[in-house]
């Protein structure tokens, strides 16, 4: 018998009628001899009304009774599952993150887990029950409830798939899988069959919000096949393994893209050693993360310092950079929020030269200017001026053509 783990996110729970559909799906899936492990988030909206209620309490909550708050909303949704699957006929047993005993940090409001107690769920596995699991809630070594942040349920259900050994991970959704980019961006857009944990990495970090990057980076280490699938119909979804169970062998896999970032240039800093960290170090130290870093020496022994952050760190890095200036004596500093950045990503560009040439010509070809570049084994990253976001990831998307399928052997 195969065993599943099967997560539902908050719109696919979002209601009575909508939970008794994923109730008619896991008796569908056991009923095809399946062993079922069902994790799922809180009601649509519901995090978000209970979020509303700490602020008007207390206007910054954080820390350990916000988690004791939040994690109610999970416990709501594994009851009415449970119920909708006993009046069923299927038994069902539900448990909370600290029944299960899923054990984490003390970080409250992202915590990380570190174990998984499994024995209570072998037990109701083994006993023919469909267990029922609140995602985004564990337990710290104290017993105190914590949570592990926005979209920390897909987290739940790998970390799970992973410590009972899954035969697969799915995750269901209010998309039917992985698409070379964003559909409402480029209509001929592809569903992907399957795509690499490496890749979906890179385009989960890029902007694609259709899982979240720390589930991803967990089913990759623990080698835990993932598939993501539509909650409201039927289909194949989209795999995503290692770079050896792939069938097909594309170049390129995707098309990522973001709006959310900011640049800013310090010009005229002295060019001497260890400018980088006296520009870069405040920054750090402000909690800041800097995403792309180009550095320009001068013929004057200056140097131009450009790099980029995320657009809601923008004020406040632009506030430790003006300090900065000062304190090093630099000409200017200046900012741009009117940003976006286009990243090509596919594990085939290892082996194949001539990508990034193919990508700046068809970028040029429309008049798309590149203030900033960045790479990786299995990515190259553009910053251009917001205004030609859309125009740039069309053009790729036809550059790279693909909306077709790409050529390689049949699966057996």
């Amino acid at each position: 018998m195969s065993l599943l783990v099967l997560k539902f996110g908050g719109t696919s729970v979002g209601s009575p009628e909508r939970i008794k559909n994923v109730a008619e799906r896991v008796l569908r899936l056991r009923g095809e001899g399946h062993a079922l492990i069902v994790v799922v988030s809180a009601m649509s909206g519901e995090t978000d009304r209970l979020m509303g209620l700490a602020r008007e309490i207390q206007p910054r909550s954080e820390g350990r009774e916000l988690d004791v708050l939040l994690s109610t909303g999970e416990q709501v949704t594994i009851a009415l599952l449970s119920m909708a699957l006993e009046s069923r006929g299927c038994p069902a047993r539900s448990y909370t993150g600290g029944q299960v005993r899923i054990l984490t940090d003390s970080m409250h409001n992202k915590a990380r887990i570190r174990s998984i107690d499994d024995v209570r769920i072998r037990g109701d596995l083994d006993a023919g029950r469909v267990v029922v699991v609140a995602g985004f809630q564990g337990v710290d070594e104290e017993g105190a409830i914590t949570t592990l942040g926005r979209g920390g349920s897909d987290t739940t259900a790998v970390a799970l798939a992973a410590a009972l050994k899954a035969d697969e991970c799915r995750i269901y959704t209010d998309v039917d899988g992985v698409y070379t980019t964003d559909p409402r961006v480029v209509k001929h857009a592809r569903r992907l069959e399957r795509i690499t944990f490496e890749e979906m990495l890179e385009m989960a970090s890029l902007g694609s919000k259709v899982l979240q990057i720390r589930s991803v980076e967990f089913a990759g280490k623990y080698n835990v096949p993932l598939r993501v699938l539509s909650s409201f119909e039927e289909g194949p979804g989209t795999l995503i393994t290692t770079e050896e169970g792939r069938v097909e062998q594309a170049l390129v896999a995707g098309i990522a893209f973001t709006q959310n970032e900011a640049q800013l240039t310090i010009q005229g800093v002295p060019d001497q050693p260890g400018v980088a960290y006296g520009i870069l170090g405040p920054i750090a130290d402000a909690n800041i993360e800097v995403d792309m870093i180009v550095q320009n020496i001068g013929g004057d022994g200056t140097t131009d310092f450009t790099f980029t952050v995320n657009r809601n760190d923008y004020e406040k890095a632009m506030e430790v950079l003006q300090k900065v200036a000062q304190g090093v004596g630099a000409r200017q500093v200046s900012g741009d929020t009117k940003i976006a950045k286009i990243s090509v990503v596919g594990v085939g560009m290892r082996s194949h030269a001539g990508i990034a040439s193919r990508m700046f010509k068809a970028l040029a070809k429309e008049s798309i200017n590149i203030r900033m570049i960045s790479t990786s084994e299995i990515k190259i990253s553009v910053v251009v001026d917001e205004k030609y976001m859309e125009l740039g990831v069309r053009t790729l998307h036809d550059t790279f053509e693909l909306e077709r399928e790409p050529a390689g052997p049949s699966a057996s």
